[in-house]
């Protein structure tokens, strides 16, 4: 079986630091660049603290691409910095692991008719943990007998786009099995009652201690039901990130949340 080539795009960061350090453990997986705009020069396994990997981080994503000769890439940066770079990344008919959220929908439209076209396979998902995959899920189910919910997501204040793209893609879902659009009432503060989105009210809260974190609430007559999910570590997106390597690599379509290869 032939062995993957990837590129860490945001190797410096928290996620791409996982990455590096999930890499390590596979048979099947060679990690043979590292690009970042921060800690160049660095050896991005010490970075990871997995031991020295011989790979430098560098800045010149072009040179690294010629280089390394990668199959794959896998993004974790933000977004503006994704749109840089995938024009490079699909001249190159790289496939793509996109973990970075804050694109729009026509964005992502625009992305699949770019893979499809190109037959470069390509997984985007707001979220690779396992759990909460399932959490939306199980939302998505409970959304065919609750007609009222609202939309509660935490996370660490580095994050820069809110609503969280989890919980975007969870309200999409929702809204296809008729979930109604409340009234927001009277605001004695602007935005007390929350951004509304495909029909229901997300609350974004941004605190340190928190990782990632979603619950959705329902109310009924008589009744709440919760689903909540929370990644204590940023080990439980791992799982997700290499099932998805593997799946692009060797089935390469493209793939809209991690829920397309679970059969869910």
């Amino acid at each position: 079986m032939e062995t993957i080539r990837v590129l860490v795009s945001g190797a410096a960061g928290k996620m791409g630091r996982e990455v590096v350090k999930a890499l390590s453990r596979e048979s099947d997986l060679e990690l043979v660049g590292a690009y970042d705009t921060n800690r160049c020069g660095d050896d991005v396994g010490v970075l990871a603290g997995v031991g020295k990997a011989g790979i430098v981080i560098e800045s010149n994503l072009e040179k690294i691409v010629q280089e390394k000769n990668p199959h794959l890439v896998c993004d974790f940066t933000h977004a503006e910095a994704l749109r840089q770079n995938l024009p490079r990344f699909l001249s190159h008919n790289l496939h793509l692991v996109i973990g970075t959220t804050g694109l729009s929908l026509a964005e992502l439209e625009q992305l699949r008719k770019d893979c499809e076209a190109r037959r470069i396979g390509c997984m985007v998902a707001p979220n690779f943990a396992l759990g909460a995959v399932l959490m939306m899920y199980f939302a998505r189910l409970a959304a065919k007998y609750f007609k009222y919910a609202e939309i509660i997501e935490y996370h660490h204040p580095q994050k820069k786009d809110a609503p969280s793209g989890t919980a975007l893609k969870t309200a999409e879902g929702m809204e296809k099995e008729g979930i109604l659009l409340q009234d927001k009432g009277q605001e004695l503060v602007p935005g007390a009652r929350g951004g509304q989105y495909h029909g229901l009210c997300i609350h974004s809260v941004r605190l340190p201690g928190f990782v990632a974190h979603q619950e959705v609430i329902f109310g009924g007559e008589g009744q709440i039901l919760t689903i909540r999910h929370d990644s204590l570590d940023r080990s439980s997106f791992m799982p997700g990130v290499m099932m998805a390597i593997r799946r692009v690599f060797r089935e390469p379509r493209f793939y809209y949340g991690l829920e397309s290869i679970l059969e869910l």
